[in-house]
């Protein structure tokens, strides 16, 4: 259980209080006067303050010294009320600033001193000493506790401020699936609704294709956000006993199904793959495939009568991966020259994974998405982690 402080500190002022007492029955056999009612009632007004020394430890400390003196001067044994300035000087120096505990610390040393020349003088070379010796020691204890304490709210606000930027970062990369998903296949659908409506009369068959072509890519469109609906529900389904197998992400192999469903769509879409097929990381993979998804849907969405071409090369140490349309049919009024949220988040992916992205219009007409991704953590590392 956690006590609260002004609890603790309470506790604290009690036991200065009663050891101060207890040490009082001491002062004849040390050759001081025997506590009086006076006396009892200065010990108690020197340590009892302690209970504040949280809320106002200047005060205290302050109120403690007044007492003190007052104590000293009435004649009593200076020894006993010794440990409430010593606890004030450390609480000073804990919660405040070296410019106002220093002084606090020095004052307790004049003070001690003080009671030294007030009580006869003797053995002053020992007073002295100790009234440098002590202040400073628990002086230094108190600024390294004060430093710590601000170490740990430091760290803490890092901490809080590292757990926004994720929990941003992780919002953006929700964002962009959210949009690869819902554009690309949204696009298909609309495409393939038009055509059916068009040819419904006229040419059934053809109408009832592009309604199995509706029904595919809608079912597709549920599995990928219903895996990303389970990823983000995965702590949650762990506390609920809920162990559901994550589906997986689309990838490189799932190329062929998505040039398919453009193709039923009207776009005349080809798919080249040269070097050897080999398994590379599911990041990459799905980068790969985003950036294809979200260039094919662009080409639906802009330039309708265009060819496209998708070509994936498998390299050494990494994978080339381009979608060049002929610009064919190309709106003019609709086509963005980079500040999209898809060409955006295109760039994210490819700096996310130590890939360069080319994105632009072409010389000899149409448009053209290159993106070059890294294999491994070593090619990575050393090629570039910016987006051209």
């Amino acid at each position: 259980m956690r006590i609260r402080p002004l609890v603790v500190d309470a506790l604290i002022a009690v036991a200065l209080t009663t050891v101060a007492v207890l040490l009082g029955q001491e002062s004849v056999r040390q050759g001081w006067p025997e506590l009086d009612a006076t006396g009892y009632a200065l010990v108690v007004l020197a340590n009892a303050p302690a209970v504040l020394r949280g809320k106002a430890p200047v005060a205290v400390l302050l109120f403690i010294y007044v007492v003190w003196i007052v104590y000293v001067l009435a004649g009593y044994w200076p020894v006993l009320n010794t440990f409430a300035p010593m606890l004030a000087v450390y609480t000073v120096a804990s919660l405040r600033p070296t410019r106002v505990s220093l002084p606090c610390a020095a004052l307790m040393g004049t003070v001690w001193i003080f009671a030294g020349v007030v009580s006869g003088g003797a053995g002053m070379p020992s007073v002295v000493a100790q009234a440098i010796g002590f202040p400073l020691v628990i002086w230094r204890f108190g600024y390294a506790a004060r430093r710590t304490a601000e170490l740990a709210r430091q760290l803490k606000r890092e901490q809080d401020e590292r757990a926004r930027r994720e929990v941003a970062e992780e919002r953006g990369r929700i964002a962009r699936e959210l949009h690869d998903v819902v554009a690309h296949h949204m696009s298909v659908i609309s495409v393939q609704a038009g055509l059916a409506t068009f040819v419904f009369g006229s040419d059934p068959a053809t109408a009832r294709a592009a309604l199995t072509t509706i029904s595919g890519t809608s079912g597709e469109a549920l599995e990928e956000l219903r895996r990303m609906l389970r990823v983000l529900r995965a702590e949650d389904g762990e506390r609920d006993g809920d162990a559901a197998p994550e589906a997986p992400m689309p990838g490189l192999a799932r190329l062929d199904d998505m040039v398919g469903r453009v193709r039923a769509g009207g776009v005349p879409v080809t798919l080249h793959v040269t070097g050897t097929p080999r398994p590379v990381a599911p990041g990459v993979e799905l980068c790969a495939y985003r950036v294809v998804q979200e260039a094919l849907t662009n080409v639906m969405k802009h330039a309708r009568g265009a060819g496209a071409v998708v070509e994936l090369a498998y390299r050494a140490r990494h994978i080339e991966v381009s979608v060049i349309d002929d610009g064919k049919g190309v709106n003019r009024d609709r086509v963005r020259t980079g500040s999209g949220h898809g060409l955006l988040g295109m760039r994210e992916r490819a700096k996310l994974y130590g890939g360069t992205i080319s994105i632009g219009p072409l010389s000899e007409g149409g448009f053209a998405v290159r993106l070059t991704l890294p294999t491994s953590a070593q090619a990575a590392a050393s090629g570039d982690d910016g987006a051209e």
